[in-house]
């Protein structure tokens, strides 16, 4: 009898403190950003289905663009126009620039350990500090081109036997190789990378804390055990990158070549005892997570959504490559150079419209407020979670004509760019916690797609179509395979 009223306590406590709590909300003489009907306890979490970023856009449309949703007992913000983006990412980015101490996001960041889901601070500031100097700026990222420009060598001659054989191949696949090799030169990792990723999603133990209930439903459907059996997965597969790098074992004269992971490790061992941060081992695993886990795949989707695009829109694929093919001209057995890049503007266009229509993280990373901020005249009190809709914000029909469409021209003479200045467009976010490795990335991206379209012309196989249907949790990726069959030009 015992056991059993304190188990009926157990739950009729979270439901008592959720109807006081929104109680206290509606009594509040704040002014809320509005928001849909919720349910006692769990808030808005009933009306959460398919994909997060376009169901989020659909309740947008109906609330407006700052609207205000509860996940369990967690205040959520949700961010659906360029100007409120701005607000958040701009006008008040020190506010509201830490991230909610999520289970997976603090187990994947090592406790703070890394740039992307760390909570802000002193140490995470010397991190990115030290990173962007040291490892993410423009002359560090023009010195890692001979990786780039080798590993979509071996792309080609890979293919080229495919087109030789007429045999279709899953691009997919091979572009997230390309990215793989060139960012951490491992191969086979997509699975580990995917199930990682689908662990750092929201858990119920985030969204309902108080009695631990949350914790006890997590437990029961194995999400703790499953957690730590991938972060024990990463854990080794880390350890092994940068073991490699330190006995030298990954195939690249570390004087005389270095990569990324190399450029870390010298790092460490320069920095003086003196200096007030220190780069430790832990630190280095840490950025190397965040490239593995926010830099491989997103690399490889914008590719797989740039060629999957060109594919349904033949006159953008005949322009970008009439371009490519005018202004680069190589002699037999030669490779395209990066500096073939500056040449060519349209193929700049088509990357743009491809992060316009398809960033590859479509509610960008949360943040939470540390303070009372305004956001559109709205009151968003401290520790509310923020979310920021990239994908409709990227889609909005007041800054952009025929949205849905891909026309990479309306780039021309326009200066909305993806850098971070510019609000209209967030694909790789802004404001402090905007992604360090954006150079890096568009790099990989741009030369991967100059080399398919330079060497290959692209059919899709008899009996198959182009279904853009997406998936995926924090990264969207196209849902079926892009299946396609290189041929070589005549």
């Amino acid at each position: 009898m015992v056991i059993l009223l304190s188990f009926f306590l157990v739950l009729l406590f979270p439901v008592l403190f959720s109807l006081i709590y929104t109680k206290m909300i509606k009594d509040s003489k704040q002014n809320l950003p509005p928001s849909p009907p919720k349910l006692p306890f769990i808030g808005n979490l009933h009306q959460l289905r398919g994909l997060l970023h376009i169901c989020l856009h659909d309740l947008s449309k109906k609330h407006g663009p700052v609207m205000l949703l509860r996940f369990g007992f967690v205040p959520v913000v949700v961010i659906s126009s360029s100007e409120a983006a701005e607000e958040v990412l701009k006008t008040h980015d020190l506010e509201c620039c830490t991230r909610p101490k999520a289970l997976g996001m603090q187990t994947f960041s090592r406790n703070g350990k890394n740039i992307g889901f760390a909570s802000y601070g002193e140490d995470w500031r010397e991190l990115r500090k030290l990173a962007i100097l040291e490892f993410f700026n423009t002359k560090k990222v023009r010195s890692f081109r001979y990786i780039r420009e080798e590993e979509n060598d071996l792309m080609i001659k890979e293919l080229t036997e495919s087109a030789l054989k007429q045999s279709p191949v899953d691009l997919g696949k091979i572009l997230f190789s390309l990215s793989a090799s060139i960012q951490i030169n491992k191969e086979k990792i997509e699975d580990l990378m995917f199930e990682a990723l689908a662990n750092m999603a929201f858990k119920l133990s985030d969204f309902f804390p108080v009695a631990g209930i949350g914790w006890f439903i997590d437990f029961v459907l194995g999400q703790h055990k499953r957690l730590h059996n991938v972060v024990a997965e990463v854990d080794t597969f880390l350890k092994k990158v940068a073991d490699d790098h330190l006995k030298n074992n990954h195939g690249v004269k570390t004087q005389d070549r270095p990569d990324i992971v190399d450029v870390m490790f010298d790092t460490i061992n320069k920095q003086q005892q003196d200096d007030s941060f220190q780069l430790t081992i832990d630190h280095l695993h840490g950025v190397i997570s965040d490239i593995f886990l926010a830099g491989v795949d997103t690399s490889s989707i914008i590719m797989i959504w740039a060629m999957a695009e060109l594919m349904r829109n033949p006159r953008v694929m005949k322009k970008a490559q009439d371009e490519i093919r005018t202004s680069i001209r190589i002699k037999p057995k030669e490779n395209i150079s990066e500096e073939d890049l500056d040449k060519l503007q349209y193929l700049k266009l088509v990357v743009k419209e491809t992060l316009r229509l398809h960033p590859p993280a479509p509610m960008l990373l949360p943040r939470e407020t540390m303070s009372h901020i305004k956001i559109q005249g709205y009151d968003i009190p401290p520790k509310t979670m923020l979310v920021i809709n990239a994908w409709s914000i990227g889609r909005d029909p007041k800054h952009w004509e025929n949205p849905e469409e891909f026309i990479p021209e309306r780039f021309m003479n326009c200066p909305v760019d993806y850098k971070g200045q510019s609000f209209e467009m967030l694909p790789f976010g802004s404001g402090r916690r905007m992604c360090p490795g954006m150079a890096f990335g568009t790099a990989t991206v741009e030369l991967g797609l100059l080399n398919l379209l330079y060497f290959f012309d692209w059919k899709i196989p008899e009996g198959k179509d182009m279904d853009m249907e997406e998936a995926g949790v924090v990264t969207v990726i196209k849902k079926v395979p892009l299946e396609l069959l290189p041929i070589l030009p005549q």
